[in-house]
């Protein structure tokens, strides 16, 4: 039985604030490596991960996420690296697919002792005029959908304490 696996699972947690120092190279390529061996529809691996370390190309993702929540906060929370994952939007199952990429970055970034932090709303960045912009500057297909952005880097802080799990979470029959 796998049980750092299982371990693995239950401590990781969103982190909300990070450090300015910038991951290694050799943590970002372990977490990069990782959502390559994500399971995808029939084993296709239409996903793409797009690794952004650039603070004028972070400060720009930022601020169009910010823009879509209507806030001029940061919503990647100072991290210096974002992956964002893309997936084939004329592929069944895309969102599926770039979703258990985006779960294989979190637990890996965490096994690499990371912060992580899914943000949402890649989405609606990417079919911006912006966004597409973008996707043609990094050489993704403009029938890709944005389905997360992975933030990382060092965690600032404690580590936060794990809700209790819902009572109803599981129904067996």
């Amino acid at each position: 039985m796998k049980s750092e696996t299982l371990q693995s699972i239950k401590e990781r947690r969103s982190i909300r604030s990070y450090q300015p120092e910038q991951i290694k190279d050799e943590e970002l390529n372990a977490v990069l490596e990782a959502g390559t061996y994500a399971p995808t529809s029939m084993g296709r691996q239409s996903p793409k991960m797009v690794a952004v370390q650039d603070p004028a190309t972070l400060k720009q993702l930022s601020e169009m996420n910010g823009k879509i929540m209507g806030e001029e906060s940061d919503p990647f929370y100072g991290a210096p690296t974002a992956v964002i994952v893309f997936a084939e939007s004329e592929e069944s199952p895309y969102v599926e697919d770039a979703s258990l990429v985006m779960g294989n970055l979190l637990l890996a970034a965490y096994a690499m002792d990371l912060g992580s932090c899914w943000i949402h709303r890649a989405r609606q960045m990417f079919k911006t005029e912006e966004g597409k912009a973008l996707m043609k500057q990094w050489g993704v297909p403009e029938t890709y959908a944005g389905v997360g952005i992975c933030i990382l880097g060092y965690r600032k802080g404690d580590m936060p304490v794990p809700k209790e799990r819902k009572a109803d979470y599981i129904i067996r029959v």
